[in-house]
């Protein structure tokens, strides 16, 4: 029997956005907790969602607002952290994940869907090592767990094309670190119907599942196929590894970071699976590039 009512942490960035309104249309109830909701996002959201304002590493709060609550989506994420030391990526996947597990524990609420990342646990990069403890304490919890580890997620308002179709607006040449790192974008509606089709079904219990795209793409593929979309004239420029570190370093101290040190060691690993967790979950994996026009807002939105 499916869960109706379902608490999503993090639903207000960009996975939980799309998969809020997935969850809605299956008639799922929706509560979303928040830190603090930004005004722009919570504008967003679907006015069908209820939101919930607190602080989501405090179990007290958690445990209140876990009652009458039939399963959890944690979402909670970041890409960078204040300074390059880990403890905030320790934080956010590590810290408030102990928090929620006990909080659920304490309420009796045990399915949990917990958003990773390909790669989780592996290389050097603070962001993946937080990923994989993150995955260890879910799978010692002794809750009815399930695990999903993507590669790069494709999608309208995505951190990826959409992000790189903003520089490339006035740079007609990109100079770029690790240009030949490979990846394999995956479509956000595979990805929230990854996490329908396994609330919905406790076969899918105690599994983890890579989910990827059909595709494997290059940093650089992704960039160019941005600005054929356009149809602009741009260029890669791919730099040697010291310069592409340097890069690195520099961005750093911009503001938003636009690469760190923590991404650059993220970007050592290549992000691809030859086994995908969509073909078990049931779904045929969706080729990116053929909704490249909907990501940049060319054409109008399908799901």
């Amino acid at each position: 029997m499916p869960r109706r009512h379902v608490l999503i942490l993090g639903g207000t960035g960009f996975v939980g956005r799309h998969l809020v309104e997935h969850l809605l249309r299956e008639q799922y109830r929706i509560t979303v907790l928040s830190r603090g909701v930004d005004p722009a996002k919570k504008k967003l959201l679907s006015r069908d969602a209820s939101i919930i304002e607190g602080d989501i590493g405090n179990p007290d709060f958690l445990r209140a607002v876990l009652d009458d609550v039939d399963a959890v989506v944690n979402l909670v994420g970041i890409l960078n952290e204040q300074g390059d030391s880990g403890a905030g990526f320790e934080h956010v996947y590590v810290e408030l994940l102990d928090a929620l597990l006990e909080a659920m524990r304490d309420m009796g609420v045990s399915r949990l869907l917990q958003m990773s990342a390909l790669n989780a646990g592996t290389g050097h990069s603070h962001y993946l090592e937080s990923r994989g403890r993150a995955e260890q304490r879910v799978r010692a919890s002794k809750l009815a767990w399930t695990l999903f580890r993507p590669s790069v997620i494709a999608g309208p308002g995505d951190g990826l094309f959409c992000r790189f179709d903003g520089l490339l607006r006035y740079a007609p040449l990109l100079p770029m670190g690790r240009a030949n790192a490979r990846f394999q974008p995956v479509w956000i509606g595979d990805v929230t119907q990854a996490f329908v089709n396994a609330l919905a079904d406790d076969s899918h219990v105690s599994r983890s599942y890579n989910l990827v795209g059909p595709d494997v793409m290059t940093l650089a593929e992704i960039v160019r196929a941005t600005a054929r979309a356009r149809r602009r004239l741009r260029a890669v420029l791919p730099l040697p590894e010291s310069l592409g570190k340097l890069q690195a370093e520099i961005g750093e101290w911009l503001p938003g970071k636009p690469i760190s040190r923590d991404n650059w060691r993220s970007l050592q690993t290549d992000s691809t699976s030859v086994e995908n967790g969509l073909l078990k979950l049931g779904i045929a994996p969706t080729p990116v590039l053929s909704h490249l026009p909907e990501i940049l807002g060319l054409t109008a939105r399908s799901d």
